[in-house]
């Protein structure tokens, strides 16, 4: 029979301008994350090198950016971004987006994140 082992571990919330994420899992092969975007806030228009990501939309209402579309996904639904798609995720609505997002890859660090535009000044401060 299983055994059912209990470990614990930190959550690390990181708050941002546009909302806030938590890292659920930090493993080699994966990395897990709550996202949170409040209303009126939308993500950089951004693209990765080294990780592909699935999102499940778990509440409100969410305008997805992939590549040349736009997708909107309400709670239960979920899209996969491939490697080097460019994407973004927006709240126009009035209630927080929440999804969860699962990154599969060769590396999780932030500075995987190549911004192409940004609502919050980040292209600048990377590039500088």
């Amino acid at each position: 029979m299983d055994k059912i082992t209990t470990d614990s571990y930190e959550q690390l919330t990181d708050h941002r301008p546009w909302g806030s994420f938590t890292i659920l899992a930090d493993e080699a092969d994966h990395k897990v994350k709550r996202i949170v975007v409040k209303p009126g806030h939308r993500l950089s228009l951004q693209r990765h090198k080294h990780r592909q990501e699935h999102w499940l939309m778990v509440s409100g209402t969410a305008v997805v950016t992939r590549n040349d579309d736009l997708i909107t996904l309400g709670p239960g639904q979920a899209i996969d971004i491939a490697l080097g798609d460019i994407h973004r995720v927006q709240n126009d609505g009035k209630v927080d987006v929440v999804f969860i997002e699962v990154q599969l890859g060769d590396y999780f660090g932030e500075d995987d994140i190549e911004r192409l535009e940004d609502d919050y000044g980040r292209i600048a401060q990377e590039q500088g």
